[in-house]
C-alpha cells in the first residue's frame, strides 16, 4: 500500500481506517436510511509517529484521542459519504500540520524600570484609600 499524504507527513494506507455511520447533519429523510458521517480512525503506532511529534499531536487531539493510541475524527456536514471522507482527511490534515509546528521557545522577560516604579505607586496609592477607610471618628 501506498502511503498517503496527510499534512505534510507521508502515512500508510494501512493507519487509516474510515467508518460510516447514519449521520445528523443535512440530508432531510436520506438522513435516516443512509450512513453518510465518515469517522476516520488514524492509528499513531501504525504510522510510525514517533517523539516529539507525536507528543503535540495527543496534546491537540485531546479527548478524540483513545486509549489505543487512535486520533478518531468525524465528519457529518455533508450529504455524501465521499465528501465527508475528504472533510475528515482534511481535518486530520489540518491537526497534523499544526503538531508539526515546534513552539517557540518562551524567552524569560523582566518588567522595565518604568512598569516597576508604575506599579509601586499602584500600589501605594491603593494602599493610601484603603487606610482612609477606617472607622469615621466623632465630630468636632
Amino acid at each position: 500500500m501506498a502511503p498517503i499524504d496527510i499534512g505534510g507527513l507521508a502515512i500508510p494506507e494501512s493507519a487509516l481506517t474510515f467508518k460510516f455511520v447514519r449521520s445528523s447533519g443535512p440530508g432531510g429523510q436520506n438522513v435516516n436510511k443512509v450512513a453518510t458521517a465518515a469517522q476516520c480512525r488514524l492509528d499513531l503506532d501504525a504510522a510510525g509517529i514517533e517523539g516529539p511529534l507525536r507528543r503535540r499531536l495527543e496534546a491537540l487531539a485531546g479527548k478524540r484521542l483513545t486509549v489505543a493510541g487512535e486520533i478518531v475524527v468525524s465528519a457529518d456536514t455533508h450529504r455524501t459519504q465521499a465528501r465527508n471522507r475528504a472533510e475528515a482527511l482534511a481535518r486530520l490534515a489540518a491537526m497534523i500540520e499544526e503538531a508539526r509546528e515546534e513552539p517557540r521557545p518562551r524567552r524569560p522577560t523582566r518588567p522595565s524600570a518604568g512598569a516597576r516604579e508604575r506599579r509601586l505607586q499602584d500600589k501605594r496609592r491603593r494602599g493610601e484609600t484603603k487606610r482612609r477607610r477606617g472607622p469615621v471618628g466623632p465630630e468636632d
